[in-house]
Order: C-alpha cells, then structure tokens, then sequence
C-alpha cells in the first residue's frame, strides 16, 4: 500500500503539482494556525464558533484551507483561543539567478 506521503512526494516532481501546491501554501499555513490554536485551548469546532458567535460550518470552512478569513475573523479566532494575534511581513527567499 502507497502512503500518501510518498505519493506528495513524487507528484512533488511534476512541475504542474509543485507549482500549485507553492501557490497554496501560505492558504493551508493559515489552516493549521487556526486548528492549532483551536487543539491547544482545547475546543471543538462547534465550541469555537459558540465563542466567535457564528456557526460550526465557519469554523470548518476556514480550517479547510479553502478561504481566507479577514482580519478581524482573525481577531475573534484569537480572542475565542485565548491566542494573540500576531501577523508579520517576511521576505521572500531569495532565487539563484539563472
């Protein structure tokens, strides 16, 4: 049986994967932040959004990678986890000129 992990690692090869995986990195980054957050203050989904007074699909949604919340969506993740909120600028990696 293929893990899934050997799998990545070969499609990682094909320049069209690789590719779109970079593209959504940061959007998957932000993901786990937000599930990390939730599994340290020791919530459900379904309690974090009683917390950001919305409801449990939000919650799954944002954790799915698939949108990107707005700041202040952000803001009520931290203040629901009992997290600060802290967004930065880094630079980009510099590339080997060709």
């Amino acid at each position: 049986m293929t893990k899934i992990n050997e799998l990545h690692n070969k499609w990682l090869k094909n320049a069209n994967y690789s590719a779109a995986y970079e593209a959504l990195e940061d959007e998957f980054a932000l993901a786990s932040a937000v599930i990390k957050a939730r599994s340290r203050a020791g919530l459900t989904q379904e309690e974090l959004a009683d917390r950001m007074q919305t409801k449990q699909s939000v919650v799954a949604r944002l954790e799915s990678g698939h949108v990107m919340p707005t700041t202040r969506t952000l803001e009520k993740i931290a203040k629901a986890t009992g997290s600060r909120l802290k967004i930065s600028f880094e630079p980009e990696p510099a590339h080997p000129i060709a």
